[in-house]
């Protein structure tokens, strides 16, 4: 009685949110980083996007436009890991510092908020994107590869991973491979994703072993196109977000699904997860005891502090008992 600890949830006070536009101007990511920041309660929100040649040195006119039915007015023409040195320090008369910034980029733009973390907040580590595929014999081959591909689209440094049960799946998919990146627009690119040590396939002994493998690997997405795809799913911890069955192809929670498309890469997926309303929240402990309530627990504190040879700790509950 007279003791009560409540958790009080708060909105980060100002977030820059950054929106890839060099490769591909990803006017989704708008979406991904704004709306959750908003029904966090979110007051300040700033985004930055790369500038394009083309367009008179503005960000992409999709991504003005996304922001623009959004609501938001705070909008910057850069780009790369000089954005996120914006936002962390600020620039005179122009961006006020930010206390967290979120979202996707290229190599570059991950380091910067590696190096910058602390300083302020990030949501994770999200870039170079990859995707793992988990399959066994029941998987299409098309499919398979038409996803891998996908990926493979983003960027020279994207990791595409296939691993299987099926030496005859892999073949297949190999073979599907070359017909379709010689239709698509990025076929350069995604020849030199898919030629890279980040891309492989991984022929494993048993689906036991294929779900050891890409829970260690911890992909931003992984696929799982198995035989009994939602039992297999169930038993993976180490994902950013995991796609279930032929049916649920990465695409879909790029921009519909209704999940995020802002997840850790490079193995952060053990200890990061993708970007949410709760990662735009603090979690504030407030501590309000009565007196009565504190004499209680004196003799508790008063115990702990000379074990820890803090005796003011102890001495700022003593002082209370007199008083």
């Amino acid at each position: 009685a007279g003791a009560v600890v409540e958790q009080r949830l708060v909105p980060v006070g100002r977030v820059g949110l950054y929106v890839p536009g060099g490769l591909a101007p990803l006017a989704s990511s708008v979406l991904m980083n704004v709306v959750p920041a908003q029904v966090a309660g979110v007051a300040s929100i700033a985004v930055a996007s790369p500038p394009q040649a083309e367009f008179d040195g503005l960000p992409h006119p999709n991504i003005l436009a996304v922001c623009a039915l959004l609501g938001v007015e705070e909008v910057y023409a850069v780009g790369g890991a000089q954005a996120i040195a914006m936002f962390a320090y600020g620039v005179d008369g122009l961006c006020a510092p930010v206390d967290m910034v979120t979202g996707p980029g290229n190599i570059y733009v991950v380091a910067a908020k590696r190096l910058l973390r602390g300083r302020i907040g990030i949501d994770s580590e999200a870039g170079p994107t990859e995707i793992a595929i988990l399959a066994d014999e029941t998987a299409n081959p098309v499919y398979v590869a038409a996803d891998l591909i996908s990926q493979a689209e983003h960027d020279p440094l994207a990791a595409s991973v296939l691993v299987t049960t099926s030496p005859e799946l892999a073949e297949a998919v190999r073979a599907e491979l070359e017909p379709q990146i010689a239709v698509t627009t990025h076929a350069e690119r995604i020849r030199t994703a898919l030629g890279g040590a980040q891309s492989a396939v991984v022929l494993v002994s048993d689906l036991e072993q294929g779900i050891a493998v890409v829970d260690a690997y911890a992909a931003e997405h992984l696929e799982i196109q198995t035989a009994d795809a939602a039992a297999v799913a169930s038993r993976i911890r180490n994902a950013g977000a995991i796609f279930v069955g032929s049916f649920s192809p990465v695409s879909l929670g790029d921009y519909s699904a209704g999940s995020t498309h802002v997840l850790p890469t490079a193995g952060c997926a053990c200890h990061s997860s993708g970007l949410n309303v709760h990662s735009f929240r603090k979690q504030v402990h407030v501590i309000d005891y009565s007196r009565e309530a504190l004499l209680e627990v004196a003799g508790v504190v008063e115990t702990f502090a000379a074990a820890e040879n803090l005796p003011a700790h102890g001495a700022a509950v003593t002082v209370r008992r007199r008083s």
